[in-house]
């Protein structure tokens, strides 16, 4: 009796897992420890991944063990030519290196992450080159970075190839410090401004959050990485190419409350306007 009724709430629990309808094009929730698959959809095809990259550009930057309290200034050479993505930091700002790294993850700024790749050692070149071994260190065999923004289309991987890196990530303390910030007051030019996380999850009531990162351009759609604590588990999930940026969260807390057993959220109907055309990553 005790084998047929555990056998009928795994039917009914695979059978809600099937229900789940994900916005995101690309989803992979893997749980930690023994990387076993809780859910997956499309986990394995190549798709750009817009500011998800930062999270490579910031192990890669720790890495080089950089002065963290050194000044770097933000110059005309870090401002994206490609995008033409808004920054609010502007050209001639100095800043320790840990407050552009904040910046960076936190608050997914452009010219940061690009300020950081320029003043690596060997610049620009030797940058690219320690991202290319790390890739490989990793094992991310899809995976392609050509620049440390996510601005670029050509910076693509694929949901079981970032899920490695969030774990890699995640033994980053700074990193892990860093995402999980919901807020963060920074020294401008002489004026304080603050600054917010781009992951509204994080903070939230319910939510214990150990690692996050967000992405959009108009290629990749909107993106999502966090790595999770849900009652006693913790799991990395990776969320790629959602319409809107409400449909990655929904889909986030849709995949919380199935793992932790709960319903699901009901779907939601309200017109959400597609991608942007502003490029925010």
């Amino acid at each position: 009796m005790l084998k047929r009724l555990v056998g009928l709430c795994l039917v009914l629990h695979l059978s809600s897992v099937a229900a789940v309808q994900l916005n995101s094009q690309h989803v992979l929730v893997v749980e930690d420890g023994t990387g076993k698959v809780l859910l997956e959809k499309n986990a394995t095809e190549v798709a750009p991944i817009a500011s998800l990259t930062k999270l490579m550009t910031a192990m890669v930057i720790l890495d080089s063990k950089p002065n963290m309290d050194e000044k770097i200034s933000i110059e005309s050479a870090d401002m994206d030519t490609l995008k033409h993505s808004l920054s609010h930091v502007p050209v001639g700002a100095t800043l320790p290196r840990k407050d552009v790294l904040q910046l960076a993850l936190m608050s997914s700024d452009n010219r940061a992450a690009a300020a950081l790749a320029r003043t690596y050692p060997g610049g620009n070149v030797a940058f690219e080159k320690a991202v290319n071994v790390k890739i490989k260190a990793l094992g991310m065999a899809n995976t392609v970075i050509k620049e440390p923004t996510g601005l670029s289309p050509e910076n693509t991987s694929t949901a079981a190839d970032l899920v490695k890196m969030a774990v890699a990530a995640s033994h980053y303390p700074q990193i892990t410090d860093i995402t999980t910030d919901t807020s963060d007051m920074i020294d401008i030019k002489g004026r304080k401004r603050l600054f917010h996380n781009t992951n509204r999850l994080v903070g939230k009531k319910g939510w214990d959050i150990l690692l996050s990162k967000t992405g959009f351009t108009n290629e990749a759609g909107n993106c999502l990485i966090m790595r999770i604590k849900l009652a006693e588990k913790k799991a990395t999930l990776v969320l790629l190419n959602a319409s809107a940026s409400s449909s990655r969260f929904v889909d986030a807390m849709n995949i919380s409350r199935l793992i932790k057993g709960e319903d699901i959220a009901p779907a939601i109907h309200a017109s959400v306007r597609r991608r942007s055309r502003s490029a925010k990553v």
